[in-house]
């Protein structure tokens, strides 16, 4: 008996230890990546995002895999990876084809937020005094990388457009050198062109004798973009999952990116970024997934074809049954692309309709920690009612009731009963849930509104000084409910922070100026302050230095501030305890 047990763990051993061994091995995660660069430099550039994942994700191994345009599709149609990394033009192309969705948006330090990251830069040689704008290049030599490069020509083009300039037509040659950009350089220096198509930020890298060499065409203001371009800016890379991938997978993924610290060199990433203005441009130009939207014209084709007029009247028939085909297909694709796109935008309201959710349930946990002393506040009014009610009793009992005394108690009756009822309504036209809009507003009347309904809360109010300074002449594009829900957050941030301290010392400064075409609102408070390593994780989502913090109302606000082209921060004051958090909105005079 004992030898047949032997034999029978031995059989174990043989067929089925290997099984339970390759179970142990870690899976593979195939990361596809859009590759520009070299392969080494591209390894080297995405090496961080590989370890986070690895020691993030444990029982998984991930793997990049470099690719070009052609390659990266196939590999997206073959689902032989599991995420994609690309830039915004492929990651729309690849949405519309394959279905894949993003689930985290690149957030790099230089640029000012992950929606405006993307440009390019169209130059020439700085001596060329007969170049000072886009317009005019018309008629002169031009360089791009490609026709499907996102930065490397897909940008301009549109501005060209906008010019009313065909590139394929409008200019002398038009040239594609493919990558690396240092093609593009390197011909303008040579004076083989007269101008080359680059990404934003590019000649901003070269070294200083070499940048000098070179000179922007038609520069846009871009406000905190540390580079020149000439073009508008777009969201940054995306990462996004295949249908194939498991959501589990999707989910772990999603996280672990979300919760990625900064890398030396500033790259994270954030919530997945709004694609629209891609799809625009794609619109626009009606190329990439929208190039169905072309339409050929008879007349067109005459004109191409003249010379070749005796064949095109021999394939004429031809032709005909070839467009009707051709229209009959296009027809086809706009029927399943609207489709797709309703989809798209049922998501997009749902998503909408969520971020309100989110924003409406913040602003009723802010009133919510001061129901307590809200309720003391509409007690004094109504005390003051019922004891002038009360008297008016003891008078009529007492038979000592005149006119004058009824007047008087009236009017104080009546002034308590509005001052509970300015109250209220404040509190409830900030807790009431409606949908987004847009106005132009003075923000210092915002600013001052805010803190109307932050002191109309408390019992024991803290002094707020408010420095308008010369701002009160600009106003701004915005949603007033969100703007004042963010003040309204800062202050009460600002007064927690100052709990500890008698209520005589505890203040709060909001200064608002003006550089540029920016309005900046900063809060400060004369707490304990963070420190430096807490005021980088303040906008994070779930971080908090709250016992009873969810650590999700500052990052709401820096999801507002940024959807209205604004940018949130904190810092500590140059000078004495505290935190100053700032915000900034574009303006308008």
């Amino acid at each position: 008996m004992c030898f047949f047990h032997r034999c029978v763990f031995l059989l174990l051993m043989i067929f089925v230890g290997p099984t339970l061994a390759a179970s142990a091995e870690p899976r593979t995660v195939r990361i596809g990546l859009l590759a520009f660069l070299d392969a080494d430099v591209m390894s080297s550039q995405w090496e961080p995002l590989l370890d986070h994942l690895a020691t993030s994700l444990p029982g998984y191994k991930p793997v990049l895999v470099q690719l070009d345009h052609a390659a990266l599709r196939a590999a997206v149609a073959a689902s032989s990876v599991d995420f994609v990394i690309t830039n915004p033009g492929s990651y729309v192309a690849l949405e519309m084809e394959f279905g894949i969705s993003r689930i985290a948006t690149l957030d790099t330090a230089q640029a000012p937020s992950p929606l405006r990251a993307v440009g390019s830069t169209v130059i020439v040689l700085a001596e060329r005094k007969d170049l000072r704008s886009l317009a005019d290049l018309a008629g002169k030599r031009v360089m791009a990388v490609g026709e499907d490069a996102f930065g490397g020509f897909q940008l301009a083009w549109r501005e060209f457009a906008q010019l009313g300039m065909d590139p394929f037509t409008d200019f002398s040659t038009l040239d594609f050198v493919g990558l690396p950009m240092s093609k593009l350089t390197q011909a303008v220096s040579e004076g083989r062109t007269d101008a080359g198509i680059v990404r934003a930020c590019m000649i901003e890298s070269l070294a200083p004798q070499t940048r000098s060499k070179f000179r922007v065409l038609s520069p846009r203001f871009e406000p905190d973009f540390p580079c020149q371009t000439s073009t508008r800016l777009y969201p940054d890379w995306p990462i996004a999952t295949l249908r194939s991938t498991p959501p589990a997978l999707a989910k772990s993924v999603a996280t672990a990116l979300l919760a990625m610290p900064p890398t030396p060199e500033g790259m994270s990433w954030t919530v997945p970024a709004d694609y629209q203005s891609v799809h625009e441009l794609f619109r626009e130009l009606r190329t990439g997934p929208y190039s169905y939207l072309q339409e050929s014209t008879l007349r067109a084709t005459v004109v191409r074809y003249w010379p070749a007029g005796l064949v095109l009247a021999t394939l004429l028939a031809a032709w005909i049954i070839h467009t009707v085909r051709a229209e009959h297909l296009v027809q086809s694709r706009t029927a399943e692309l609207r489709r797709a796109l309703d989809e798209r935008e049922a998501i997009e309201r749902r998503m909408l309709a969520h971020q309100e959710q989110i924003e409406h349930l913040s602003r009723l946990s802010i009133l919510g920690e001061l129901s307590g002393t809200l309720a003391h506040e509409i007690n004094q009014p109504l005390a003051s009612i019922g004891n002038y009610a009360q008297s008016l009793m003891l008078r009529v009992d007492n038979g000592r009731l005149t006119d004058a005394a009824v007047r008087e108690a009236s009017i104080e009756i009546a002034g308590q009963a509005e001052r509970a009822a300015g109250i209220l309504g404040r509190v409830r036209s900030f807790a009431r849930k409606r949908t987004a809009l847009r106005e132009r507003r003075a923000l210092p009347e915002l600013v001052r509104e805010a803190v109307t309904l932050f002191l109309g809360m408390l019992s024991s109010r803290p002094k707020i000084e408010v420095e308008e300074g010369t701002t009160a002449s600009y106003v701004v594009d915005v949603d007033p409910l969100q703007i004042q829900q963010v003040v309204l957050n800062l202050l009460k941030n600002g007064l927690d922070a100052m709990q500890q301290l008698p209520e005589a010392e505890r203040r709060l400064v909001i200064v608002l100026d003006q550089v540029g075409h920016v309005l900046r609102v900063a809060v400060r408070d004369f707490g304990h302050g963070l420190t430096p390593e807490a005021c980088q994780q303040l906008f994070e989502p779930f971080f908090t230095t709250k016992p009873d913090g969810l650590g999700l109302g500052l990052s709401i606000c820096a999801t507002i501030v940024e959807a209205h082209g604004g940018r949130l921060s904190a810092q500590a004051p140059t000078e004495g305890p505290g935190l100053v958090i700032t915000f900034t909105l574009p303006c308008h005079a």
